[in-house]
């Protein structure tokens, strides 16, 4: 998939590595650049900071928790730009507690934004892609789809949703013979202020653009799984052959990943 005159939309692009991935689009020549996010002034100062890079942006403030407010600018987008050639579900949240410090509102919100709303945005923009026989979804999940981790319950349980559905579309476009692609990233934590305070023992906190690089990479090449930094097949491959003891036993005194957030702050 080439960036280069196409229409991207990117969920969360007014920070992190969701403006990261905006820019990027840009300086890959897309035409039009669309950003969604419930930070309308995040949006714009990200917009005039982007401004001399060519393309039209457009700015759309949505609470995609919201099914309703995803129809709407859904159709806001489609009347007043025409069809997205790129989607990049980005945006998510994270709350950073044990489970039963959790508020059911917060159960219900971190569902909602992290794997129903790209459910959501995404039924709204695939049936075109699919008519057009063309187009590239990117899910932006997590590793913590793939390994369980205490004080991640709920956002865990949201990004193992993402991956199960994210792939099965990948499957099911393969089996309907549609050229709309499906890749699925699961990195580890990102230094962009969302884990502020997490620790890791032995693997690298990422690094915001060589990360969202290998993203955008991932989607020109068609990629259709992309984990980082441990390949997403090492971790499955382990969780096979090892016993849960052994594989708790790995993950909690090799590679510490059961104590990444122990000293979690995160932001607002």
């Amino acid at each position: 998939m080439d960036f280069k005159g196409k229409t991207v939309l990117v969920t969360g692009g007014a920070s992190g590595i969701g403006k990261i991935m905006a820019r990027k689009s840009l300086e890959r020549g897309c035409k039009s650049l669309i950003i969604w996010d419930i930070d309308e002034s995040g949006s714009q100062k990200t917009k005039d900071e982007f401004s001399k890079m060519g393309a039209e942006i457009s700015l759309f403030k949505v609470d995609i928790s919201s099914v309703d407010e995803i129809r709407i600018n859904a159709q806001k987008v489609r009347t007043e730009i025409g069809k997205v050639d790129i989607l990049i579900n980005n945006a998510g949240i994270v709350i950073g507690k044990f489970f039963h410090e959790h508020t059911h509102e917060q159960i219900e919100k971190s569902m909602q934004v992290n794997a129903n709303a790209a459910m959501h945005i995404t039924l709204e923009f695939l049936p075109e892609m699919m008519k057009e026989n063309a187009g590239a979804v990117c899910n932006i999940a997590s590793s913590a789809g793939l390994i369980s981790n205490p004080k991640m319950s709920v956002y865990a349980s949201s990004k193992w949703a993402v991956i199960g559905w994210s792939d099965s579309l990948r499957l099911e476009m393969e089996q309907l013979h549609k050229n709309v692609s499906f890749t699925t990233i699961m990195p580890f934590y990102i230094d962009t202020g969302m884990f502020a305070g997490v620790k890791s023992r032995l693997l690298p906190i990422l690094d915001p653009e060589k990360t969202a690089e290998k993203i955008m990479r991932a989607i020109a090449s068609n990629r259709k799984m992309l984990a980082m930094p441990l390949p997403y097949w090492f971790i499955r491959f382990s969780q096979g052959i090892l016993p849960l003891p052994a594989f708790d036993w790995v993950m909690r005194n090799i590679f510490g990943i059961y104590d990444t957030m122990k000293e979690f702050k995160g932001r607002n």
